[in-house]
């Protein structure tokens, strides 16, 4: 009997061998599956990414988001084929104006800039701050007119 026990326990072991070598071997598979899959995702995001393209255009750019006085200027003149040396000290002297005119605590309505209003201001070192409010009018730049004015005319 105890022969016939230790038989049995051998051949177990051998089922459980054969058994577990499936497992092994299935296990694997799904190892390998789950590569081909991520590696899959991976050429797959590569080709979804934009290729780069080279943009070409007349467009003047803007390295600045501030607007300074040198590129006013140069813009004015430009938009209105005067000489240079004649629109600075125009130029130079409506930024002063509007300058004052704000310093005041007036309201400025400048169409097409828009409606300015100080809503607070404040004493800091070295100046003033000035917190204003400005209502653009919804007319297309550069018309004289509104937009339901050029569809209807």
């Amino acid at each position: 009997m105890v022969k016939s026990s230790t038989l049995q326990t051998a051949s177990e072991k051998k089922t459980t061998k054969s058994a577990t070598k499936p497992a092994a071997k299935k296990t694997a598979a799904r190892v390998q599956s789950s590569t081909l899959t991520k590696a899959a995702a991976a050429k797959s995001a590569i080709d979804a990414t934009p290729k780069p393209v080279v943009v070409t255009s007349s467009s003047v750019l803007v390295t600045d988001p501030a607007l300074k006085k040198k590129e006013l200027i140069d813009t004015v003149t430009e938009r209105s084929g005067i000489k240079k040396k004649d629109a600075k000290p125009v130029i130079e002297a409506m930024l002063e104006v509007l300058g004052e005119t704000l310093a005041e605590g007036r309201e400025m309505n400048l169409q097409p800039l828009g409606k300015i209003k100080i809503n607070r201001t404040k004493e800091v070192q070295g100046g003033n701050v000035l917190i204003v409010k400005v209502r653009q009018s919804s007319r297309v730049p550069g018309s004289g007119r509104a937009p339901d004015v050029d569809a209807a005319g």
